[in-house]
């Protein structure tokens, strides 16, 4: 048996620190960006008995890793075992201390022994330390970093918080963010409703309006995906409708209850500004021209029945989000890690980018944040080119990044989608979440992509 220990002082108590492990969404929380894995199976939580089936994606393959919850000791431990998995042995101890009334220290200790005895130590032994390392390192800054955010906010209590969306990678990360943090997250579903669910059918104007009662903020994110596939006469017609009816359905639905939340963030785009060049664009800026720009025009005025009946909103135009897992990175990772990657068109465009974890902090900001109504842009201080997003990238990965992709093949490939998602350039600041008082944990490109790459 191998052990491995990283300790991490937290700015908050012990029993706070402890409640967010405890808590839905903690998990998800703090899988680290660059793994890729999914919940197979989940039951009990972190108390003795409480049981984990996940799948980890390696290569090709998919591999299931079964915990067994043990050693759970009220505020301050908990363990978890591995049944199956990728090791001979793992048994992983969580512990908690108090230092201050304020502060407590937070101990992952890991005991674990690698399959194939000394051959698996001499062949993976320093691989599997060198990951460990960056999973936990990863995770305690998760860790301290969600803390300190739910701390700034923590005189507001507990918020009962309605999202649409909640599906989609922000949605998602939206929502364990919250969940771990003390909130109630109710979803919008077109399904049959479970638990903590609420039925819609946003292009038949169709929503339980007595069910969206009590909720203090909705978060509306829903619509369909813009740069999934080429733009056909259909696709573009269900890009607008599901952002125009959906939000004319949502904001119609809270402009007639009793007690109305005190605020709705609806998702918009930094699309409202369409292709401008080497402008320097804020919330003030007059808008674009284009389907994006039209699209976003009428998914903002949507909110307006909601605005007119004194709910605060806030039409978060959101810029490129990049997480690994999904959008933009995504689909550019693979060719950047075969060295094949390189700047898009003639590379000169901007590109106005903002991590999803900064973009969850920002809505989670804007759910307190009196003064915050109408258009703020959700993007980081600091735009790139595409050519110098290629060769941060590239530099990231420790790969090459010279081989560019023509504007012609763009267009060819792509078609109308390919020229207002790739070839614009939209190079906006975040003047209001600036002045709002916003911290960006990843103002910067480069370290951000290192990050979320686990490098």
């Amino acid at each position: 048996m191998q052990t491995y220990e990283r300790t991490t002082l937290t700015p908050v108590g012990a029993r706070e620190l402890f409640a967010w492990h405890e808590r839905p969404g903690a998990f998800e929380r703090l899988a680290p960006p660059w793994e890729r894995l999914r919940v197979v199976e989940r039951e009990g939580g972190i108390r003795d008995g409480g049981r984990l089936v996940m799948q980890i994606r390696k290569g090709p393959l998919w591999l299931t890793w079964e915990a067994l919850h043990s050693g759970f000791v009220a505020g301050r431990q908990f363990v978890d075992e591995q049944l199956r998995g990728p090791f001979a042995r793992w048994r992983h101890t969580h512990r908690v201390e108090p230092v201050s009334g304020a502060t407590s220290q937070l101990l992952d200790r890991v005991d674990y022994a690698l399959p194939l005895g000394w051959l698996g130590r001499m062949v993976g032994g320093r691989a599997a330390r060198r990951t460990l390392r960056r999973m936990f390192d990863f995770r305690h800054r998760r860790t301290v970093s969600d803390l300190a955010r739910h701390r700034r906010f923590a005189d507001r209590g507990s918020q009962d918080v309605v999202v649409s969306g909640a599906s989609g990678m922000v949605g998602a990360a939206l929502t364990s963010f919250l969940t771990a943090g003390g909130h109630r997250v109710r979803r919008l579903v077109r399904r049959e409703p479970g638990d903590g669910e609420i039925r819609w059918r946003p292009a038949a104007g169709e929503i339980d309006v007595a069910a969206l009662e009590g909720a203090d903020v909705v978060v509306h994110l829903a619509g369909a995906g813009i740069a999934d596939t080429r733009w056909t006469p259909a696709r573009k017609a269900l890009i607008r409708d599901s952002r125009v009816d959906g939000t004319r359905t949502l904001c119609e639905a809270l402009a007639k209850l009793e007690r109305k939340p005190r605020v709705l963030i609806s998702a918009s785009a930094i699309g409202w500004y369409g292709d401008r060049g080497d402008a320097l664009l804020d919330e003030e800026s007059a808008p674009g021209e284009g389907f994006l720009a039209d699209v976003c025009r009428g998914w903002e005025d949507e909110t307006r029945p909601a605005s007119e009946a004194g709910i605060r909103v806030v039409n978060l135009r959101i810029g490129v989000v990049l997480h690994p897992q999904g959008g933009a990175l995504a689909k550019m990772l693979p060719p950047f890690r075969l060295g094949a990657g390189g700047p898009i068109g003639g590379g000169r465009q901007w590109m106005s980018w903002i991590t999803l974890d900064d973009l969850v902090g920002a809505v989670h900001h804007l759910m307190f944040a009196e003064d915050a109504r109408g258009p703020v842009n959700a993007v980081a201080p600091e735009p790139v080119t595409q050519r110098g997003f290629a060769k941060a990238l590239g530099r990231a990965l420790r790969r090459p990044a010279f081989l560019p992709l023509p504007a012609l093949a763009v267009r060819a490939l792509f078609g109308e989608m390919g020229e207002a998602t790739v070839l614009a350039s939209q190079r906006v600041r975040p003047g209001r979440l600036s002045e709002l008082g916003f911290a960006f944990e990843s103002p910067e490109l480069e370290p951000a992509l290192r990050g979320l790459l686990g490098r």
